[in-house]
């Protein structure tokens, strides 16, 4: 499946109106973002019941539509393999599904992620018109579940991470499995607002186990981690500034070993489409 070198990752694909949704997945596939990610937020993520999907496969005619978040645990194996059985062929060609863990502060049936992963794509494997592995894609940020991404799925997603952790993942995957790191940014030139909309942005995460524990293995400490995070951790994982100054971490990235880049660009009103911004961004990106 052709990813393409950058596309967007969007809560309000999820979370948003409809038919604003498809409208700008029309214009975004034309500005040369080649995949759509359906964005999830902690304890809200898409059922996977693919509708979402669907309404940006209708809306494009290229484009890889991708919901990202989906939990293994709302989400039994079965009932995934016939909501993908269900798309029409040519939409199931541009299909792709990110399958998480989440959080064991938020799951309430939380066991341990890699056994839990291991025994749903088991199950997806036995049922009944199966999601394929190059269908799937993990979202991972651990050695164990990056491995397992890379021998079971298209390959791996990290989320809230820098380029030196892609340039690590990419030693743990290997030449060949998908590597598309979600890169967090903020259009905004104004160090005060735009780290403010940062902040706002990671917020959600800095109680989260398995996101502390893969940046205290990044080279952060508990300080940074504290009051919000430190200007340093704020820098490392969300990306402020004019558009090229985006462009040229999300070129960090694939420099690193990313094949794909899925660009998330935050603002303080999460379900509006940020068109302006995603617009600048893409008159600096470099097109084949």
């Amino acid at each position: 499946m052709d990813v393409s070198p950058v596309g967007v990752w969007s809560t309000a694909f999820t979370h948003g109106d409809p038919d604003r949704a498809r409208a700008a997945a029309s214009e975004l596939e034309e500005l040369g973002y080649g995949t759509l990610w359906l964005g999830g937020v902690p304890g809200s993520n898409p059922s996977g019941d693919l509708r979402s999907s669907l309404n940006l496969l209708t809306a494009t005619r290229h484009a890889v539509v991708a919901p990202s978040c989906v939990s293994i645990w709302n989400l039994p194996p079965g009932r995934l393999a016939v909501a993908y059985r269900g798309l029409p062929a040519p939409y199931r060609q541009r299909t792709m599904v990110g399958l998480a863990v989440g959080h064991a502060e938020i799951a309430a049936s939380y066991r341990h992620p890699y056994t839990a992963m291991s025994a749903y794509l088991d199950a997806l494997d036995a049922s009944d018109g199966p999601l394929p592995k190059g269908a799937r894609i993990l979202g991972a940020h651990r050695p164990l579940m990056t491995q397992l991404a890379a021998d079971r799925a298209a390959g791996a997603q990290p989320y809230l991470v820098p380029p030196s952790h892609t340039a690590r993942a990419r030693a743990a995957l290997g030449a060949g499995p998908l590597l598309a790191p979600v890169q967090t940014s903020v259009v905004d030139t104004d160090p005060v607002t735009a780290r403010a909309t940062a902040r706002r942005a990671i917020s959600p995460y800095l109680t989260k186990t398995n996101y502390v524990r893969t940046w205290l293995e990044g080279g952060f400490t508990r300080g940074d981690l504290a009051d919000g995070g430190s200007d340093r951790f704020v820098d490392s994982l969300v990306v402020w500034g004019s558009a090229d100054v985006v462009v040229r971490r999300v070129l960090a990235h694939l420099e690193a070993g990313a094949d794909h880049v899925a660009l998330r660009i935050v603002t303080d009103t999460p379900r509006v489409f940020p068109l302006t911004a995603w617009r600048a961004v893409a008159e600096h990106l470099p097109h084949p």
